[in-house]
Protein backbone atom coordinates (compact mmCIF):
# COMPACT_ATOMS: atom_id res chain seq x y z
CA UNK A 1 0.00 0.00 0.00
CA UNK A 2 0.87 3.81 -0.88
CA UNK A 3 -0.17 7.47 -0.73
CA UNK A 4 -1.80 7.99 -3.94
CA UNK A 5 0.78 9.92 -5.84
CA UNK A 6 -1.46 12.94 -6.61
CA UNK A 7 -1.58 13.72 -3.07
CA UNK A 8 0.65 16.60 -1.44
CA UNK A 9 2.10 16.78 2.10
CA UNK A 10 4.26 19.13 3.60
CA UNK A 11 6.97 19.24 6.09
CA UNK A 12 4.93 20.45 8.58
CA UNK A 13 2.39 17.63 8.08
CA UNK A 14 -0.11 19.33 6.18
CA UNK A 15 -1.60 17.21 3.79
CA UNK A 16 -3.63 18.19 0.15
CA UNK A 17 -5.89 15.95 -1.64
CA UNK A 18 -6.75 17.93 -5.02
CA UNK A 19 -8.60 15.22 -6.12
CA UNK A 20 -11.15 16.03 -3.49
CA UNK A 21 -10.14 19.62 -2.44
CA UNK A 22 -10.04 18.24 0.96
CA UNK A 23 -6.95 18.83 3.26
CA UNK A 24 -5.51 17.46 6.66
CA UNK A 25 -2.91 17.99 9.05
CA UNK A 26 -0.79 15.02 10.91
CA UNK A 27 1.81 14.98 13.79
CA UNK A 28 5.56 14.35 13.23
CA UNK A 29 4.43 10.58 14.04
CA UNK A 30 1.96 10.32 11.24
CA UNK A 31 4.46 12.75 9.04
CA UNK A 32 6.96 10.08 9.23
CA UNK A 33 4.74 6.50 8.65
CA UNK A 34 3.38 8.87 5.20
CA UNK A 35 7.26 9.30 4.60
CA UNK A 36 7.98 5.55 4.67
CA UNK A 37 4.71 4.38 2.75
CA UNK A 38 6.08 6.98 0.52
CA UNK A 39 9.16 4.50 0.40
CA UNK A 40 7.50 1.10 0.16
CA UNK A 41 7.87 -0.18 3.93
CA UNK A 42 6.02 -2.91 4.90
CA UNK A 43 3.92 -2.71 8.56
CA UNK A 44 6.76 -4.40 9.96
CA UNK A 45 9.44 -2.16 8.61
CA UNK A 46 7.22 0.70 9.67
CA UNK A 47 7.01 -0.29 13.03
CA UNK A 48 10.63 -1.03 13.54
CA UNK A 49 11.54 2.39 12.06
CA UNK A 50 8.84 4.14 14.15
CA UNK A 51 9.67 2.48 17.72
CA UNK A 52 13.44 3.53 17.28
CA UNK A 53 12.89 7.21 16.26
CA UNK A 54 10.05 7.76 18.68
CA UNK A 55 9.41 6.36 22.56
CA UNK A 56 6.37 4.70 21.29
CA UNK A 57 5.38 1.04 22.78
CA UNK A 58 5.34 -1.69 19.62
CA UNK A 59 2.20 -3.16 20.71
CA UNK A 60 0.28 0.24 21.06
CA UNK A 61 1.43 1.35 17.83
CA UNK A 62 0.30 -1.63 16.20
CA UNK A 63 -3.11 -0.81 17.18
CA UNK A 64 -2.47 2.68 16.36
CA UNK A 65 -1.02 2.02 13.13
CA UNK A 66 -3.96 0.16 12.39
CA UNK A 67 -6.05 2.95 12.89
CA UNK A 68 -4.05 5.63 10.90
CA UNK A 69 -4.39 3.59 8.20
CA UNK A 70 -8.06 3.01 8.70
CA UNK A 71 -8.04 6.79 8.42
CA UNK A 72 -5.99 7.40 4.94
CA UNK A 73 -8.15 4.45 3.49
CA UNK A 74 -11.56 6.68 4.70
CA UNK A 75 -9.66 10.24 3.09
CA UNK A 76 -8.82 7.98 0.44
CA UNK A 77 -5.19 8.75 0.81
CA UNK A 78 -4.08 5.33 0.55
CA UNK A 79 -3.91 3.34 -2.94
CA UNK A 80 -3.46 -0.26 -2.12
CA UNK A 81 -3.82 -1.66 -5.82
CA UNK A 82 -0.48 -2.37 -5.88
Amino acid sequence: MQINKNIAISDSGFIFNPSSGDSFSTNQVGLEIIRLLKENKDNKEIISEIVAKFSIDESTLEKDLGDFFLMLRSYQLLNEND
